[in-house]
């Protein structure tokens, strides 16, 4: 007991010895050893790297998993599972979740229905998504996010410790020079040279381990390197695997719908006594705004080897009047030019590229592009 009261008192008064020796170095009252530049150079290396890879780290955490409400329940639940030593459970993303509503939506409706057996497909293709987005937040964590956590939560902290008992064998040395210097006699001069040896000694030695430790961040450099090459690998691999879920999607639709919708105005024979109402005006109505870019000619193999403008009958769903909004030139002789403010009658054929229509004005006939028109009832 005796000793850990000794112990606790000695340790109290190195503290204050050391608080005084700072103060006074900060009110420029007492000498202060400069590390050398080498060191200097590391240790502000070593901060820099430190401050950006917890930015990384927290703003990728934030890409990962944007609702901060969520993000932090996540967060505190892997905490206790990881404390428990138990395996994360499965966590569904939104993705999933809205696929899953559409799905059970599509029961409800009517699977047999349009928009029911429409809500079935989107829906699988939402879970697609989902399950690639849940793969690339899983490998994006392990081979980025953790780490980077390791170093934050290891290697730093283990830096950290080795500088703060640098900077108190500093301070140790400092108060050993200051006492030499204010030693008088001889045997008071002989003991503070002996604390100055063994301060240095220290010191050096001190020095030495923090300058391998900070000589170790090139090393991290290189393995967050490696970490980013990988996580810009799952990236690109997510994005991949989206779009092409994407387009098989709308090549699903396409083909599943194409029959029900040959074009976006097309009218159900069930309810084509019902006029349609005019399609909403896009701000490229707006007076001054400037005629959209001219469609790219059809490419469908169907549409450039059959179809035969002076050919063309009206579809069986009908046909549709329409407003010219621009000017438009025809590019050949199975296009028809247009002027603003004119009406034409549109209709739609099947295999035909749907950013186009077939017009008709008076005798003449020919191919007109969506985005010209406004469609009336």
């Amino acid at each position: 007991m005796d000793f850990n009261v000794k112990k606790l008192a000695s340790d109290a008064g190195v503290f204050f010895t050391r608080a005084v020796q700072y103060t006074e170095e900060k009110l420029g009252q007492a000498e202060k050893t400069e590390l050398d530049a080498h060191l200097e150079n590391l240790i502000a290396r070593a901060d820099c790297t430190k401050n950006w890879t917890e930015k990384i780290f927290r703003q990728t955490e934030v890409l990962l998993q944007p609702n901060p409400i969520d993000q932090t329940g996540a967060r505190i639940e892997e905490f206790f599972y990881e404390k428990l030593d138990r395996k994360i459970p499965f966590r569904t993303t939104n993705a999933e979740l809205l696929g899953q509503y559409m799905q059970d939506a599509a029961k409800e409706f009517g699977p047999g229905t349009p928009y029911g057996s429409t809500l079935i497909t989107v829906g699988e293709f939402q879970r697609r998504l989902g399950g690639a987005e849940r793969e690339f937040l899983h490998m994006s964590a392990i081979n980025f996010l953790t780490p980077l956590r390791n170093f934050l939560e290891g290697d730093w902290k283990t830096i950290s410790k080795e500088r703060r008992l640098l900077e108190n064998r500093r301070l140790d040395l400092d108060i050993c020079k200051a006492r030499l210097k204010k030693a008088k006699l001889a045997e008071a001069k002989a003991a503070a040279e002996h604390e100055l040896r063994v301060a240095q000694t220290e010191f050096d030695r001190q020095a030495e381990v923090t300058c391998l430790l900070l000589e170790g961040i090139s090393s991290t450099h290189v393995n967050h390197l490696r970490c980013l090459h990988e996580f810009v690998e799952a990236q690109a691999a997510y994005y991949a695997q989206c779009h092409k879920h994407m387009q098989d999607l709308q090549k699903e639709l396409s083909s599943a719908n194409g029959d029900a919708f040959p074009n976006a105005f097309a009218v159900n024979a069930s309810t084509s006594g019902v006029s349609a109402g005019p399609s909403p005006l896009s701000t490229a109505t707006l007076p001054g705004a400037s005629p959209p870019s001219r469609p790219p000619n059809p490419s469908n193999a169907l549409e450039s080897s059959t179809l035969k403008i002076e050919e063309v009958k009206p579809a069986a769903t009908g046909t549709r009047k329409a407003k010219v909004l621009y000017d438009y030139d025809a590019a050949d002789t199975s296009e028809l030019s247009l002027l603003a403010d004119e009406l034409i009658t549109v209709y739609t054929v099947p295999g035909m590229d749907p950013d186009w229509l077939i017009g008709e004005r008076g005798n003449q006939k020919g191919k007109v592009p969506v985005t010209y028109l406004e469609l009336l009832s």
